[in-house]
């Protein structure tokens, strides 16, 4: 039996996040994520040596409740800013790591997260409960992609 190369490289994220308010944890929430079809497309334009504006850059919010869809392109009412760093804490892996802080994104229904590239477009996609984001509250995370 013959493996498929779609088989043998599935993509896989993990958000997680610590929301605090006046620095006290509220809530610690941690979930895998779906990656997007232009994620796809990113990684063969890289390893193809035509991947200007494909690397992972900026960790995004919006408003949209729906759930991930494979061809999601963008967020709804974004806030866009850039990561904070990123890691490759194993084969395969790549952390990102980013924070939304007191005065950041203030009066967002935060419902949805993503991580998108140099060029806009959206790499991965998770939604949630509702943030209702205002100056008390700080928002730190990590987001896993593994290979």
């Amino acid at each position: 039996m013959s493996m498929r190369l779609e088989d043998a490289a599935s993509l896989r994220g993990c958000l997680e996040l610590s929301i605090t308010r006046h620095g006290q944890e509220i809530e610690h929430y941690r979930d895998d994520n779906m990656i997007m079809s232009s994620a796809r497309d990113a990684l063969a334009r890289l390893i193809g040596g035509d991947g200007a504006g494909k690397v992972v850059t900026q960790i995004g919010v919006g408003e949209d409740d729906f759930g991930p869809n494979p061809n999601d392109t963008k967020l709804t009412n974004a806030f866009i800013k850039k990561l904070t760093s990123h890691s490759y804490p194993a084969t395969g892996s790549v952390v990102f790591a980013f924070s939304i802080g007191p005065a950041e994104a203030n009066g967002k229904t935060i419902r949805e997260f993503g991580l998108i590239c140099g060029d806009g477009s959206l790499f991965a996609r998770k939604t949630r409960g509702a943030i209702e984001k205002a100056d008390d509250i700080e928002i730190t995370g990590t987001w896993t992609i593994n290979f």
